[in-house]
């Protein structure tokens, strides 16, 4: 199976999950799922592997892989430390880029301009991921990189949702147009600040992301009639 079939393949399983279509302590059945997505039972078992890994599902012997809701409280809990991390990256990368360094932002970054430009929030959201590792790359910080790649993983399926909200890729691609800037110009403190508060879900972000997460809770919501 071709990478970006795969990539469709779980992001397919991670929507359903995220937007309570599978309910929480829902069992996820290999079998059906194969059937449904027209795959065999291998690259859903591999895609339930990657969702148990950032937390989203529960495997068990025996009993296979169930849903699991994370809840809102532990959701912005991991926003309020990736904000953090990611500030310190823009710092540190503010610093200690090199100019290889400063060609992969502007690729990343330009990257980012036409998805942005097409409206397909999914290719943004991937060209977004190139471009926020640019970033940790260039920290020259292994041990920080290591950490923002394992939290931005375990943050995907809600920062991919939240870009579903309207305008916000658009904002979001202005942001990193200022961070790119004071990165690329050595402005440590601007470069901290500007990605914490890209990063942060405060107030009316939260309550955008959190109102997506809660159709789960609306009539017809979960596994029922599947």
């Amino acid at each position: 199976m071709a990478q970006n079939t795969f990539q469709t393949l779980r992001d397919e399983i991670e929507n359903g999950i995220v937007t309570g279509e599978f309910a929480p302590g829902e069992r996820l059945d290999e079998a059906q799922l194969a059937a449904r997505f027209g795959v065999s039972r291998t690259p859903i078992r591999e895609a339930l592997m990657q969702l148990s890994a950032i937390g989203l599902v529960e495997t068990r012997p025996r009993r296979g892989a169930t849903v699991v809701d994370p809840g809102p409280n532990r959701i912005f809990e991991m926003f309020e430390v990736m904000a953090q991390l990611e500030s310190m990256a823009g710092a540190l990368a503010a610093r200690r880029h090199t100019e290889e360094d400063r060609a992969a932002i502007l690729k990343s970054h330009a990257e980012c301009e036409r998805s942005a430009q097409s409206g397909e929030t999914d290719s943004y959201y991937y060209n977004n991921e190139v471009f926020h590792r640019a970033i940790y790359a260039a920290s020259h910080s292994g041990f920080l990189e290591e950490q923002c790649i394992a939290l931005h993983r375990r943050l995907r399926p809600y920062r991919r949702l939240q870009l579903r909200v309207r305008n916000r890729m658009k904002v979001s691609f202005g942001e990193h147009a200022a961070i790119v800037e004071a990165i690329l110009a050595g402005q440590a403190d601007a470069a901290s600040r500007l990605l914490r508060d890209h990063i942060a879900v405060q107030g009316d972000r939260f309550s955008d992301l959190i109102a997506n997460l809660d159709r789960r809770s609306k009539p017809g919501a979960g596994s029922q009639g599947r």
